[in-house]
């Protein structure tokens, strides 16, 4: 049975909503560890000859909402953003989207904080961009000085990402900030034999794995607080954050190396449109030759890919959850 691929990309402009009527390819990337989300379309540079003219239809900054789905089986929006860029590419044109964290690319006034934690830092960050957005934040990181200086909301929050380690995106009006793999969103399961079109995964075993973990923080009297776990012998990582409480710092250090060492798969698998997944969910992978290394793992990343060829899914996989 052939099943019919849908798809629909609307723009909100200055005239109305205008519909993107060709398209070549669309590559919807989401992640957790990205702060933004993106979306890539791609279209022909002239249709029948006709040059297409895309900058006299849309501009940057107009909203973009993309669907894809199967007819009869599935139409979901899988990308609600803002037009970031249009760009003129050899014999394609380009439309560059983020989502929501776009917005966030504005300029925020300069402020040190002393001390303060995330939440602050956020709530501030909302106060200057857009007061109607709300704060969802459970990683409550103590610093003891936080500078503001000549940035954009999103240099702000992509040092917070850097330095402690949080996921930090944007979801139905709400900036979410949370320590990693915690929050999680929705649940769905794949079987090689059943939905997964091709596995690039490979099995670990923690007591395998040497990893060390040491931050280091410098303190207001200039002095280097530093703070290290694991196993040594092996991987060293050394992550230099900003002026943090000795506890912050622990708790830093042993979230890293806690995602770093638990059995299981590492790596990527491609899937199709259905089921739908996205960064945050749980999936569960159960392989009928393998059942001794089925389990549940948090997805890090989903990278959408549609073209005339078809729909795929490339799912990134995070730690493991539970057997």
């Amino acid at each position: 049975m052939t099943v019919e691929v849908i798809w629909d990309v609307a723009f909100k402009t200055d005239t109305g909503v205008w519909n993107l009527g060709i398209l070549s390819e669309c590559v919807i990337e989401k992640s957790t560890k990205n702060l933004a989300d993106r979306a890539t379309i791609i279209l022909p540079e002239a249709n029948f000859n006709k040059v297409l003219r895309i900058q006299d239809s849309i501009a940057i900054g107009d909203e973009v909402v993309i669907k894809l789905g199967y007819k009869g089986i599935q139409n979901e929006v899988e990308f609600l953003g803002f037009v970031k860029e249009i760009i003129t590419d050899d014999d394609t044109l380009k439309i560059e989207c983020e989502d929501a964290l776009f917005l966030f690319r504005k300029g925020v006034k300069d402020k040190q904080f002393k001390p303060a934690k995330i939440s602050q830092i956020a709530k501030y960050l909302i106060e200057q961009i857009d007061p109607t957005f709300k704060l969802d934040c459970d990683y409550d990181i103590d610093y003891e000085k936080f500078t503001i200086y000549q940035a954009t909301g999103l240099d702000v929050l992509a040092k917070i990402q850097e330095e402690t380690g949080a996921d930090i995106y944007f979801e139905d009006n709400t900036l979410h900030i949370h320590p990693a793999y915690t929050r999680k969103s929705g649940d769905v399961d794949y079987s090689p034999q059943v939905n997964v079109e091709k596995m690039q995964l490979e099995y670990k075993l923690s007591e395998n794995k040497k990893v060390e973990i040491t931050v280091e923080s410098t303190a207001l009297d200039g002095t280097v607080r530093s703070y290290s776990t694991g196993k040594p012998g092996g991987e060293k990582i050394v992550k230099k954050v900003g002026r943090m409480s000795d506890q912050a710092i622990k708790i830093i250090a042993h979230n890293e190396y806690k995602n770093k060492i638990s059995d299981g798969y590492e790596g990527t698998f491609d899937a199709w449109l259905v089921p739908f997944v996205e960064p945050s969910f749980t999936a569960g992978i159960y392989d009928e030759d393998y059942t001794e290394k089925d389990g549940r793992y948090y997805v890090d990343s989903v990278t959408t890919k549609f073209s005339e060829s078809g729909i795929m899914r490339t799912v990134q996989i995070g730690i493991k959850l539970s057997a």
